[in-house]
């Protein structure tokens, strides 16, 4: 099955007197049925490889192709497969929603007010909003309900949860696992561990422009990181749960093979805040890469 994004060797510098590597020798491919996880914190260069798949920016070295084109070269027919949210919304503030999710859409060729009206309820839009009265959260909505109408084989989505609320994220994570059982293809950049286990097949990793790991398949899902913050003194926990750090005094660590009642049961009591639930195995990978993020978080 061909791939629709393919990098090899993808590199990118900036400047002249002293060029700084953006992004340096990225290969990633994404097929059909696919979902594809880019991981990495602000500077490791997920935006860079996405900004370079589109076309918006010549490579310094390597190839990139977009269904089969050359993005840079081809970019307005590269670009017709490719249904894209960049994590930065500039949005037409004069228009409402729904002639926002109109005005992209007739841009393809074809407008479906259905998908529109069926995507704003899923979201709790209102379409009829004028975009300059919406809050961060409505334009982002406002954004995927335009974006996800688009009948484009591949979705190339950067950081596509960023102020939409819980719920919210959770249909947006089930539309593309929908996307994905409909056969298209979707390259998914994210910070967030959680929402990437969800829907990925796999993940890489990058740092400081590098692809530093990749995660495939059931491996990703193996175990679950559990941490907690204290509040004040905890009881034992449970015997064999997986404990890891008991020695902090602001924060609790599990490392468990799974999630058992009796664990869940202990933690509901304990005076703690902020319970995060993470796949283990990425969630181990990605800290062994990135650990200043998790000195950031003690």
């Amino acid at each position: 099955m061909t791939a629709l994004v393919e990098m090899a060797g993808l590199t990118r510098d900036y400047g002249w007197l002293r060029p700084r590597r953006a992004l340096d020798a990225l290969d990633l491919s994404v097929r059909p049925g696919e979902v594809v996880g880019l991981l990495g914190p602000n500077g490791s260069g997920k935006s860079t490889a996405l900004r370079l798949l589109l076309g918006f920016m010549r490579p310094t070295s390597g190839t990139v192709r977009l269904a089969g084109l050359d993005p840079w070269k081809e970019g307005p027919r590269a670009r017709r497969s490719v249904a894209y949210l960049p994590g930065e919304l500039r949005l037409y503030e004069n228009l409402t929603a729904l002639e926002l999710s109109r005005f992209l859409g007739d841009l393809r060729g074809g407008f479906s007010g259905d998908r529109a009206r069926q995507l704003a309820k899923a979201f709790d839009l209102d379409l009829d909003t004028p975009l300059s009265a919406c809050s961060s959260g409505m334009k982002r909505k406002a954004a995927l309900v335009a974006i996800l109408s688009l009948d484009a084989p591949l979705w190339v989505l950067d950081e596509p949860t960023n102020t939409l609320d819980p719920a919210m994220r959770e249909r947006l994570l089930g539309e593309i696992s929908r996307a994905k059982a409909a056969g298209k293809a979707v390259l998914f950049s994210s910070h967030v561990l959680e929402e990437v286990e969800k829907v990925c097949d796999r993940v890489a990793i990058l740092r400081k422009g590098r692809l530093a790991a990749t995660c495939d398949g059931d491996s990703m899902r193996r175990g679950r990181r559990v941490s907690a913050r204290k509040l004040g003194p905890v009881s034992r926990p449970p015997d064999g749960q997986g404990l890891v750090d008991a020695s902090s005094p602001e924060k609790l660590v599990f490392e468990v093979s799974e999630l058992s009642p009796e664990l869940l049961s202990w933690l509901a009591g304990q005076p703690v805040e902020d319970l995060r639930i993470e796949p283990l195995a990425v969630s181990r990978l990605y800290r062994s890469i990135h650990p200043e993020e998790e000195a950031a978080n003690h």
